[in-house]
């Protein structure tokens, strides 16, 4: 069941959005060859102490990070460690934080230095599959609307989008429904409506949409070894268009 949020709970919600968000983007600049995924979960946890929250993720069925940092064909859930960044990876940092009862969740793939044209191509891709999904959240579409805008700009570009994984509703519990497919047809699904809060987090990979998890029983990779991308912003339905909750001049 679908939970609407009255004003009030949305204002609490971007409060908390605001704070994830600022977070990514302060480990997105931090982001170089050398520094590991633990340093990283490290920065993320120092601000997020000093900020008053808490990790969404830690403990979450049994997660045993803070954050989730993926690398190349990591798609989601990477459990931060020793692993160092070399020039040319690609690094997906996922975000989520409590803050007054209520969740705040963003994504973003950053490159670490140079990267080849393949992982430009993208990077580029995953954040315009985002940015497509966002502008059809109005009360004229349905949720099928979103999920086929993804779909239908990562095919368009050669690559394919993750169906192991989806987007969620968003509130006091950070799955909530509906869930939101990165793929889909257009005109099906829910109408959208005020109140709806859900995370739009497109994972386009560079080959085939089939993924695996390692033996840590967490992280996602691509069946195929090839690398993935992975975007995510929380977003609200208005009377008669949306609010990105997650919203930040680095990011956006």
């Amino acid at each position: 069941m679908i939970i609407y949020k009255s004003d009030r709970e949305i204002a609490k919600l971007a409060a908390a959005g605001r704070i994830a968000a600022e977070i990514l983007d302060a480990l997105r600049r931090l982001v170089a060859p050398g520094v590991t995924t633990k340093d990283l979960e490290h920065e993320a946890l120092r601000l997020m102490d000093e900020r008053g929250v808490v990790s969404a993720f830690k403990g979450y069925r049994g997660y045993p990070g803070s954050i989730c940092a993926s690398v190349n064909e990591e798609v989601v859930h990477g459990i931060p460690g020793p692993r160092k960044l070399v020039e040319g990876d690609i690094i997906s940092l996922d975000v989520g934080i409590r803050h007054e009862g209520f969740i705040g969740d963003t994504a973003w793939t950053v490159p670490v230095g140079e990267v080849d044209e393949l992982k430009r191509r993208l990077l580029e891709t995953g954040r315009r599959c985002l940015e497509a999904a966002i502008a059809v959240v109005d009360p004229r579409h349905r949720l099928g609307d979103v999920s086929h805008a993804v779909q239908a700009t990562a095919e368009a570009d050669g690559f394919s989008v993750v169906r192991a994984f989806v987007g969620h509703g968003v509130g006091r519990e950070m799955h909530e429904e509906p869930q939101v497919r990165n793929y889909g047809r257009p005109g099906s699904g829910p109408p959208l409506a005020r109140g709806m809060v859900f995370a739009i987090e497109p994972m386009v990979n560079a080959g085939g949409d089939e993924v695996r998890v390692l033996d840590d029983e967490w992280t996602a990779v691509t069946a195929d070894g090839r690398p993935s991308v992975h975007f995510e912003h929380t977003v609200a339905v208005t009377r008669d268009g949306h609010e990105v909750l997650t919203a930040c001049p680095k990011t956006m």
